[in-house]
């Protein structure tokens, strides 16, 4: 019986997807995603997976193009920019806002302080 070296050398408690030793998927990556393709003022992506194994996403997009966007439409823009790593992720909550909520409803960098 014979494992692949990559498997061989995974992280066994990561058992959540049995394929995501085969991605370079990370937390920083989903991010600079995110903020390159939909042009986003302040991204933020944690992992939520219990072992850290990058299948599970909380994720906070606020982007300009969100303006006149339902909610709907603005998961289905963020859905369709990670379409490569949706085949990996497990789960992904989003928060997606427009700038005037991010700043307007207490959520802005000026609330972090």
């Amino acid at each position: 019986f014979l494992l692949h070296p990559r498997i061989a050398a995974a992280d066994t408690t990561c058992k959540l997807h049995p394929d995501s030793w085969m991605t370079d998927l990370t937390a920083a990556g989903v991010r600079d995603k995110l903020l390159r393709e939909l042009k986003a003022e302040h991204v933020e992506v944690e992992d939520i997976t219990a072992q850290k194994c990058s299948t599970s996403f909380k994720v906070l997009v606020v982007a300009e193009a969100f303006g006149s966007k339902a909610l709907l439409q603005r998961h289905r823009m963020v859905n369709e920019v990670l379409k490569e790593e949706m085949k990996s992720i497990h789960a992904l909550e989003l928060k997606t806002l427009t700038l005037e909520q991010w700043s307007g409803g207490g959520h802005g960098p000026e609330a972090k302080s």
